[in-house]
C-alpha cells in the first residue's frame, strides 16, 4: 500500500483523472437532467482538467508542490462552465495544502482536500446540498477521519473514495429535481470518477485515453501584468512584483504606502498572493515593505529612461499584450451567432467572445477578451447562467478592474447594453446593468437532445422544446404550436416591445411568418424581427 506521493505521482495522479473524466464524459453529460442541448458537465470538467494535464505532460519532473501549482493555475485559466471553476478550485485549495512539502501521506492529502472544499464553497454564493460540493465534503471529512486510523496515503484515498460514493448516490434524494429523475449529479460523479483514477494512479494502474475525440483543450499561462504607457516619465523604474500572503497584514495598508511612492499603481490580490506594479524612484522602498507581507515569487524591475529590462530575483514570462486604457469603461460580451454579434457591436460592445450553449468559453477565453480592451474598468455580460461562474475568475488574472453583470440569456445581455452609459461611473452602470435584467422576458425555442420525463412532461429526442425564463414551458412536434402558446403568454403579459432573433437554421421566410404570428397575437406590441444566426436555439424572443 501507498504511503506516500511525490511530484511525479502526483502528476500521475491528474493525468489518470483526465482520462477518466473523458473517457466518461458523454455519460457525465447524460445525467444532467434538463435535456437542452448544452455544454454539459462532462464536457466542461473534461476541458477544465485536461487543460491542466496538458501542461503537466509538458512539465520536466516537477516537485510535487511544482506539479501542483501547474496544476491549479492551468484549470482556473481553462475552467469552463459551473462545474468546471468548481473543480478548479478545489485543485487549487489541493495545491495550498501541498505548499512547501516534497511528499505527501495520508494526513496532508486529507488536508489538501479539505483546503480544495474551503475554495470551492467559499466561492459559491449559496452552495446546495446534493451536488459535487457535497460529494466532495463528505470525501474529505472521510480522509481526515481515516487518517487518523492509518496514515498511508492510499489508505485515506480508497476510505475518501468509498465515501464519496456513498455520498453521491444520496444526491438523488437531497434534490428534488434529481429525485423526480431519478438520476445522481452529474458533477458530483465527475468527482468520483476523477478520484477513482487517482486511487488507480497512487497504485500504478493508468487509465488509458481514448485514441479519438475532443482534443485536449490547450491553455496557455498568462502574466500578471502588461506593458504600461511610459511616455511622459515622471518615475524612472517600473518595478513588479508577486508576493505570498504569509500573515494578515491589510493590502489596502499597502496600496497607500505605494500611492506616496509612484504613480500608475496597479495592486491586486487574493487570498494566497499580492501583485503590484508601480512606478517609482525607489524600487527599494516598495521592495523593503513588500517583504514586510511575505516572500517574493516574482520581481521585475526596468529602467525606463534607459528601455532595460533587468532581472532581479527571477525571470518572469513576457505577458501577453494587454490593451493600454484609452477609456475608462468598456464591455466584453458573450454570444454566438453574427447577427448577434452585431447587435452587441452596435450596441458599443468591445470585445465578442463567441460561445454560449454548447461551446462555454473557459477563464483564459474571458481573459484574453478582457486583456484586448482599451478601457481601465471592463464589465462582462456572460449572457448565460453556465459561464458566469468562469468569469468571475477573471479580475484576479489581470491588472484590469473586472465586472461581470449576471446576464444569464442574450436578450438580458442586449437589454443591459441598452443601460450602458460610457461616461457613467463603475458603481452606476453596474447597478443600471444589473437592474435592466429584469426588466425583459427572455423565451427560446430549441430541440431534445435526449429523452426525458422532465417537470411533467413525456419529451422525446427531437421535440421542440419552449422555455420562458429558465422553465420549461412547453413541447411539441410542431414548432407553430409553441410559437403561438408564447404569443398568447407574452399578449397577456401585457409586453410591449418584442424582439425575434432567428437562428442559423431558419429560414428568413419562416421566421417572418412567426413575426406574423406574434404581431397578429399582440396587436399593441411593436415586433422586431432580427438574424441572430445563433445555433442550437431555433428562436431567442425578448419581451419588455
Amino acid at each position: 500500500m501507498k504511503q506516500v506521493i511525490n511530484g511525479a505521482d502526483l502528476r500521475r495522479m491528474i493525468v489518470n483523472a483526465a482520462a477518466s473524466i473523458e473517457i466518461n464524459k458523454r455519460s457525465l453529460n447524460e445525467l444532467n437532467v434538463f435535456p437542452v442541448p448544452d455544454g454539459d458537465t462532462g464536457t466542461n470538467m473534461s476541458m477544465t482538467i485536461n487543460a491542466a494535464a496538458g501542461d503537466l505532460r509538458k512539465a520536466e519532473d516537477p516537485n510535487l508542490e511544482a506539479a501542483s501549482k501547474i496544476a491549479a493555475s492551468a484549470m482556473l485559466r481553462g475552467a469552463r462552465g459551473n462545474s468546471g471553476v468548481i473543480l478548479s478550485l478545489l485543485f487549487r485549495g489541493i495545491s495550498k495544502g501541498l505548499k512547501g512539502v516534497e511528499t505527501a501521506d495520508g494526513v496532508l492529502w486529507a488536508r489538501a482536500l479539505q483546503e480544495g472544499v474551503d475554495a470551492a464553497y467559499k466561492a459559491v454564493m449559496k452552495p446546495a446540498e446534493g451536488t459535487i460540493l457535497t460529494v466532495a465534503r463528505l470525501a474529505a471529512a472521510k480522509a481526515t477521519e481515516a487518517a487518523r486510523e492509518n496514515n498511508h496515503i492510499e489508505f485515506v484515498q480508497e476510505a475518501a473514495l468509498e465515501e464519496a460514493k456513498i455520498a453521491l448516490a444520496n444526491t438523488v434524494n437531497q434534490n428534488p429535481v434529481l429525485k423526480k429523475a431519478g438520476v445522481v449529479d452529474a458533477g458530483g460523479k465527475g468527482w468520483v470518477v476523477a478520484m477513482e483514477a487517482m486511487l488507480l494512479a497512487m497504485r500504478g494502474e493508468d487509465v488509458a485515453a481514448p485514441e479519438a475525440g475532443e482534443p485536449v483543450a490547450a491553455t496557455k499561462e498568462s502574466a500578471d501584468f502588461s506593458d504600461f504607457d511610459t511616455e511622459d516619465i515622471t518615475f524612472s523604474y517600473c518595478t513588479e512584483f508577486i508576493i505570498s500572503r504569509e500573515n494578515d497584514k491589510d493590502p489596502e495598508a499597502f496600496r497607500a504606502f505605494l500611492s506616496q511612492l509612484g504613480d500608475s499603481l496597479v495592486l491586486v490580490d487574493d487570498e494566497e498572493i499580492i501583485k503590484v506594479h508601480v512606478h517609482t524612484n525607489d524600487p527599494g522602498k516598495a521592495l523593503s515593505e513588500a517583504v514586510t507581507y511575505g516572500s517574493f515569487v516574482t520581481v521585475k524591475i526596468e529602467n525606463m529612461r534607459l528601455q532595460h529590462t533587468e532581472k532581479v530575483m527571477s525571470e518572469q514570462e513576457l505577458a501577453p499584450k494587454i490593451a493600454e486604457p484609452e477609456k475608462p469603461l468598456g464591455v466584453v460580451s458573450v454570444c454566438a451567432g453574427a447577427g448577434l454579434a452585431d447587435v452587441f457591436m452596435n450596441l458599443g460592445v468591445d470585445q465578442i467572445i463567441s460561445g454560449g450553449q454548447t461551446m462555454n468559453p473557459s477563464t483564459q477565453d474571458i481573459l484574453e477578451a478582457v486583456n484586448k480592451v482599451p478601457a481601465e474598468t471592463v464589465f462582462v455580460l456572460p449572457n448565460n447562467k453556465n459561464i458566469i461562474m468562469a468569469a468571475q475568475q477573471v479580475d484576479a488574472l489581470t491588472p484590469k478592474q473586472v465586472v461581470v453583470i449576471g446576464s444569464k440569456t442574450v436578450p438580458q445581455g442586449v437589454t443591459a447594453m441598452l443601460s450602458f452609459n460610457p461616461e457613467g461611473t463603475v458603481e452606476e452602470n453596474t447597478q443600471a446593468l444589473t437592474e435592466a435584467l429584469d426588466s425583459v422576458d427572455t423565451m427560446q425555442i430549441t430541440y431534445a437532445a435526449r429523452n426525458s420525463d422532465f417537470d411533467g412532461y413525456d419529451i422525446h429526442e427531437g421535440d421542440y422544446l419552449a422555455l420562458y425564463g429558465s422553465q420549461l414551458f412547453g413541447t411539441s412536434q410542431d414548432i407553430k404550436v409553441l410559437l403561438k402558446s408564447l404569443a398568447e403568454k407574452v399578449r397577456d403579459d401585457g409586453k410591449e416591445y418584442i424582439t425575434i432573433y432567428y437562428g442559423e437554421d431558419v429560414k428568413e421566410k419562416h421566421a417572418q411568418k412567426a413575426a406574423d404570428l406574434f404581431a397578429n397575437i399582440c396587436p399593441n406590441a411593436d415586433v422586431n424581427l432580427l438574424s441572430g444566426g445563433q445555433p442550437v436555439y431555433y428562436y431567442l424572443i425578448s419581451a419588455e
